[in-house]
């Protein structure tokens, strides 16, 4: 073990108000798709208000954007939940009840044990906008090593030496 997790915040701006039967399908499977992540290997944490969901945390200065923070074991744990189990059948729905926006999504490692707010998030979620893919903030098409992995130095090659 690294000694390290892996932090994920995703967000979307809805179509309509969580009350509007445009996002009705959405908002009525928030409680099962929540559950199976809870269940999935290598699950963590997740981030939850009032309703066992974070559809009441305001992260943000426009009330329409809804947040999702969780925490995994590992990069493939967290893909395994986000694209190989059902809850990919909502994400290709996300048109559905989500405006399309460029950077919704970002990854970070965190100690274990450590509970990211969703003021850290947006700040990852804003430096990978600024800098693109860092050791900071990144994305599943180029996950960065832990940090400890990433501060060990290179092996000495017999041949090299």
């Amino acid at each position: 073990m690294s000694g390290f997790h892996l932090a994920q915040i995703n967000i979307g701006r809805l179509l309509a108000p969580l009350d509007s039967p445009v996002v009705a399908d959405f908002v009525n499977n928030l409680g099962k798709i929540n559950a199976l992540a809870e269940a999935s290997p290598g699950f963590v944490w997740r981030l939850t208000g009032d309703g066992d969901n974070a559809t009441d945390i305001l992260a943000f200065d426009d009330p329409a954007i809804q947040i999702n923070m969780s925490v995994w074991e590992t990069p493939q744990a967290l893909g395994a939940f986000v694209y190989r189990s059902e809850h990919v059948q909502f994400m290709r729905r996300r048109r559905e009840w989500f405006e399309p926006m460029g950077g919704y999504m970002a990854l970070w490692w965190i100690p274990e044990g450590h509970v990211p707010t969703p003021a850290e998030g947006r700040a990852r979620l804003e430096t990978l906008q600024r800098l693109g893919p860092t050791d900071q903030a990144f994305t599943f098409r180029q996950i960065f090593p832990t940090p400890d992995l990433a501060q060990r130095p290179l092996p000495i090659l017999d041949e090299c030496a």
